[in-house]
C-alpha cells in the first residue's frame, strides 16, 4: 500500500459481542488500509462515534436496542453522507433489504456471515470510498487552482481597465456580476497603499516574501471594499495596491481609515494611503489613480504624516533641493583614503546638508538615487578600470530602501550609517584591489627580470598572467611611469653591456642571449638606446 494514503477507519454496530468478535477476525483490514476498529452496541452509542471518530466504513446490525438500523441508517446518510455501509443482518426481510439500498448500502449479508462475501463487501465499499476521496481531492485542487488564478486574472484585468479605458466596455457585465459594480456611467475614487513605507516588522513576519506579503493585504482590503459592494483592491503589474471604490466615494477616506484599523490589528501596524479626487468611471479611473500616486510622491518624509491623505489641487509644495553630485570629489578622496574616518567625516557633511532641508519627498529621494547610481559608475570605473577581478559590491540600500525611524519619518542617522557602511565597503574593495594590482605588476616585473632571453611579447604576458594587454599595459605604466616595451628593452639592453664588456662573446651571441634573434636589429636597438653601436660601446668600455 502507497504509505501516503490516508489510513482508514471502521466502526462495528451490533449488540451482540460476538458478532462484532467475529467481523474482526474475519476482515483482512490491514489488506484494505483500515488501521483503526470501533465498535458499539447500539445505534445511539455508534452516532456519537461517527460524530467524533468519523469512520468511512460502517457494519450494522438492523435489530438493536432502541433506534432500528434503519433509523442509524437515515442518520448516516444524513450526517455522514460518504460513509460506507454494510448491513449484517440475521433477517431475511425485503423491507430491510430495501432500505439499505435507499441509504446507500454497499451490501446487506445475512448471519451467520460468510467470510468471503463480507471480504468482498469491504473490497467494494473502500474501493468506492476512494473514488470519491480522489475525486474529491481533484474538486479541491480544482477549486484551489481557481482561487489561486482569481487574483491574478483580476489583477490582469483592472491593471488593463486602468490602463486602457475603453475596455471598460467589454467587462462591464462581469464587473457587475463579480463584484457588484452598478451599470452604467458612475463616480469612482482611487487609493494606492504605500508599499515604500511599510514597517520592517511587518516584512520580517512575511519571511522576505514580498507576494505573500501583498496577498495578505489585499485579503484585507478587499475584505472590507467587497462586504458591501462598495468597490475592489489589487495589485496593478505586480507593484502597487490599488483600491478602487464606486459607492459612497464620499466617505471614501472614513472606509480607508477603517481598513487601516483591520490592517493594524491583522499586521501590527497602520499604513499610508494616497487617495485620488472623484472622478467617473471608466475615463476618470486612471486620472484618480495618477492624483493618488502623486499624493505619496509628494509626501514630506520628514514629518509625521496622516494615514490617509487625499489629492488637494492646490498643493504644490516648493522645495529647495541640493545635489548628492556637488559631495562627489569629498566622497571620492575619503574612498580613496581607505580609512574609516574620511568616509564618516564626508557622508556626515552631506547628512548635515540634508538635514537643514525641512520637505523631502519620495521624487528627492529618487533624484538622489539616480545621482547616486551615476556618481558611482564612474567611481567603479576610476578605481577598478576593466578589472576582471569580480568585485562583491556593497549594497545600494542607503538609497533605495527608504530608512524610517519609529514615527515613519526619514531617519536621517540611518541613512548616514548605511551609506557609510556602503562607501567603506567600496573603498575596502578598492584598497585591496590596489594591493592585488601592484602584487601583479612586481609578478610580471620579476618574471620579465628572468626571462628577458625569451620571445618576450605582451600578448605572450597577458595569456600566462590571465590579463588583457590592456590592463597590464595601463598598470604597468601606472606603477613605474614607462611602458613595459621600453621596460624590457631597457632590461635587456643593460645585460648586453654587462656581456658587452667580457670580448670573448661576439656580438651574435650577445643578441642572442638577451632575446634578439636578429644581430642587425639588436645593433639599432642598442644603439637608439644607448648613442653608440655594440662594439663602439665594447671599444670605449676596454
Amino acid at each position: 500500500m502507497n504509505k501516503k494514503e490516508i489510513m482508514m477507519k471502521a466502526l462495528i454496530v451490533d449488540d451482540e459481542r460476538h458478532v462484532r468478535e467475529a467481523i474482526r477476525l474475519l476482515v483482512d483490514w490491514k489488506a484494505y488500509g483500515i488501521e483503526s476498529i470501533l465498535e458499539a452496541q447500539d445505534a445511539q452509542t455508534a452516532i456519537d462515534i461517527i460524530e467524533k471518530e468519523r469512520p468511512q466504513i460502517i457494519f450494522t446490525d438492523m435489530m438493536m436496542p432502541g433506534k432500528l438500523g434503519t433509523e442509524l441508517l437515515a442518520w448516516i446518510q444524513q450526517h455522514a453522507p460518504r460513509t460506507k455501509t454494510i448491513v449484517i443482518s440475521g433477517h431475511d426481510d425485503f423491507d430491510f433489504v430495501r432500505k439499505t439500498v435507499m441509504y446507500g448500502g454497499i451490501d446487506y449479508i445475512l448471519k451467520p456471515i460468510d467470510p468471503i462475501q463480507l471480504n468482498e463487501a469491504v473490497s467494494k465499499a473502500v474501493a468506492s470510498r476512494k473514488q470519491e476521496d480522489e475525486g474529491s481531492k481533484q474538486e479541491q485542487r480544482k477549486s484551489i487552482e481557481i482561487n489561486q488564478l482569481k487574483p491574478v486574472y483580476w489583477n490582469k484585468m483592472l491593471t488593463h481597465l486602468l490602463d486602457d479605458p475603453s475596455y471598460y466596455s467589454s467587462i462591464a457585465e462581469t464587473l457587475h456580476t463579480e463584484f457588484g459594480l452598478p451599470t452604467g456611467d458612475l463616480p469612482c475614487r482611487v487609493a494606492v497603499l504605500a508599499t515604500d513605507t511599510i514597517n520592517p516588522a511587518i516584512r520580517s513576519k512575511f519571511a522576505g516574501s514580498e507576494d505573500l506579503l501583498y496577498f495578505s493585504l489585499l485579503n484585507i482590503c478587499n475584505e472590507f471594499v467587497r462586504k458591501h459592494n462598495q468597490g475592489v483592491a489589487f495589485r496593478h503589474n505586480h507593484g502597487d495596491i490599488v483600491v478602487i471604490l464606486w459607492k459612497q466615494t464620499e466617505k471614501g477616506a472614513a472606509l480607508l481609515d477603517t481598513m487601516n484599523n483591520g490592517i493594524q490589528r491583522a499586521l501590527g501596524s497602520r499604513l499610508e494611503f494616497g487617495v485620488g479626487s472623484e472622478r467617473m468611471l471608466p475615463a476618470g479611473f486612471k486620472q484618480s489613480y495618477n492624483e493618488a500616486i502623486l499624493v505619496l510622491r509628494q509626501r514630506n518624509m520628514r514629518v509625521v504624516r496622516p494615514r490617509i491623505r487625499c489629492f488637494d489641487p492646490n498643493e504644490n509644495p516648493r522645495q529647495s533641493t541640493v545635489h548628492l553630485s556637488e559631495y562627489e570629489d569629498r566622497l571620492r578622496f575619503a574612498i580613496r583614503s581607505g580609512k574609516a574616518n574620511p568616509i564618516k567625516e564626508a557622508v556626515q557633511q552631506w547628512i548635515n546638508q540634508v538635514e537643514a532641508m525641512k520637505y523631502i519627498n519620495i521624487e528627492q529621494l529618487e533624484l538622489w538615487g539616480h545621482e547616486y547610481g551615476v556618481i558611482k559608475a564612474r567611481w567603479l570605473k576610476e578605481l577598478f578600470g576593466d578589472s576582471p577581478v569580480t568585485l562583491s559590491l556593497p549594497s545600494e540600500s542607503a538609497f533605495f530602501i527608504v530608512p524610517l525611524d519609529q514615527d515613519g519619518c526619514l531617519s536621517l542617522k540611518q541613512w548616514g550609517v548605511e551609506l557609510e557602511e556602503g562607501l567603506l565597503h567600496l573603498s575596502q574593495l578598492w584598497v585591496e584591489h590596489k594591493r592585488q594590482d601592484e602584487h601583479i605588476i612586481f609578478d610580471i616585473v620579476k618574471y620579465v627580470d628572468s626571462h628577458y632571453a625569451d620571445d618576450l611579447t605582451l600578448q605572450n604576458i597577458a595569456e600566462r598572467f590571465f590579463l588583457s594587454r590592456e590592463y597590464i599595459s595601463r598598470k604597468f605604466k601606472q606603477q613605474f611611469q614607462e611602458n613595459l616595451s621600453d621596460y624590457i628593452e631597457r632590461i635587456r639592453m643593460d645585460k648586453a653591456k654587462l656581456l658587452l664588456l667580457n670580448p670573448q662573446y661576439r656580438i651574435v651571441q650577445i643578441a642572442d642571449l638577451v632575446g634578439y634573434k636578429d644581430e642587425k636589429y639588436f645593433s639599432k636597438v642598442f644603439k637608439k638606446i644607448e648613442g653608440v653601436s655594440p662594439n663602439e660601446y665594447r671599444k670605449h668600455s676596454k
